[in-house]
């Protein structure tokens, strides 16, 4: 047995709910341009969880299901208050919050095909009110609750500042959502696949999905493209700070992928977004730095960026904490791992890989006196 460092180019597992193909990403054989530029997150979760995208009536039944299971128990609510302030990040506090949410799940192990679909629909509806919740009572402030009037993106934009967002906001929310959704088979899908394959409930994949989701080279990208910008502070800047990292051999976050060779396809849909946004709230700058960046990067590198680049100016345009930016990519990202979750329950085979040994050879034991 040979080991591939990373499982790199290793095929797990068949899968009928993501593809990237020549450097295209689908949803269930849906391009994700189409997608970014017609869907809801609504249809999008209904898509990636059936395969097909939904009637009218169906849609309305899934929006109507979410809404109202959107309300999180107040003891989970009263948790987050002991949290030490300022110590804990939000997507510690995230994972933390889920795992809790079983306890009050009187379903959380029942373990049939109905009771799997009913928590999926729980915990995607109360993803957002955890992650506003939280960013409120850190703050000082009261949790908003969530609203049934609103889309999903709206509802998340409104839980967490009090207000309702302007069109564009809501527009660039959910497209964010929908580009960020599932993406076949990366480190957190995997993690949760692994997880359920045992056949732990569903509150144990998505928790373990969170805590891989959680590392720098995965979800915590955007939050450190966010950093990079503020660090550079302008536009003219930028070059020296970048020809510094790339003499210095140090990562430039946000560029590059494993599975893309010509460049992520989701990028461009965030990158207008970016321009429209950072001109409707005054900091062009932050568009122009990252149009500057990407020029130098991918000039001298030949690495474009991926979806993580502009998803940082995005959410800095629409007032979100910085340190947010990995928790609403679980907001999204919880649609897919529960499409793995469910796949993985209905044809499941226990994930048990080899590893290729590189220890000494046989020894003998050696009684402790004689060491």
């Amino acid at each position: 047995m040979t080991a591939t460092k990373g499982l790199e180019g290793i095929v797990a597992t068949t899968s009928a709910i993501s593809s990237i193909i020549d450097d295209t990403l689908t949803y269930a054989g849906y391009d994700i341009d189409d997608l970014a530029e017609n869907a809801t997150f609504e249809e999008v979760i209904y898509l990636l969880w059936h395969g097909s995208l939904p009637t009218q009536s169906q849609l309305e039944e899934l929006t109507k299901q979410l809404a109202e299971n959107a309300a999180i128990p107040e003891e989970v609510l009263n948790h987050f208050k002991t949290y030490p302030i300022g110590k804990v990040h939000p997507m510690a506090a995230l994972r933390t919050a889920v795992s809790l949410l079983a306890l009050y799940d009187d379903e959380a192990d029942t373990m049939n095909d109905e009771a799997n679909y009913r928590k999926a629909i729980r915990i995607q509806a109360q993803m957002p009110t955890l992650v506003t919740a939280f960013a409120r009572v850190r703050k000082g402030q009261e949790p908003v609750a969530p609203r049934t009037d609103l889309s999903f993106a709206a509802n998340f934009l409104y839980m967490l500042t009090g207000n309702e967002p302007e069109a564009i906001e809501e527009e660039a929310f959910n497209k964010a959502l929908v580009l960020h959704a599932d993406h076949e088979l990366n480190a957190s899908t995997f993690t949760a696949r692994v997880c359920v394959a045992t056949l732990a409930d569903i509150y144990s994949g998505v928790t373990s999905a969170i805590g891989a989701l959680k590392g720098p080279l995965h979800g915590g990208a955007n939050e450190q493209v966010m950093k990079m910008l503020t660090e550079i502070g302008s536009v003219d800047k930028v070059e020296s700070y970048i020809n510094e990292k790339l003499q210095n051999k140090e990562k430039i976050m946000g560029f590059g992928h494993r599975v893309y060779r010509k460049g992520d396809p989701r990028a461009k849909h965030l990158r207008d977004m970016s321009q429209k946004l950072t001109e409707l709230t005054g900091q062009p700058e932050y568009y122009e730095m990252s149009v500057k960046i990407q020029d130098l990067v991918t000039g001298q590198k030949n690495l474009p960026p991926n979806v993580d680049f502009y998803s940082a100016s995005v959410y800095h345009s629409l007032g979100i904490d910085h340190d947010l930016f990995t928790p609403i990519f679980a907001v999204s990202r919880t649609s897919g791992w529960i499409a793995h979750i469910l796949e993985q329950y209905a044809n499941n085979r226990l994930i048990r890989p080899r590893a290729e040994y590189t220890g000494p050879g046989m020894q003998k034991y050696v009684s402790i006196e004689k060491r």
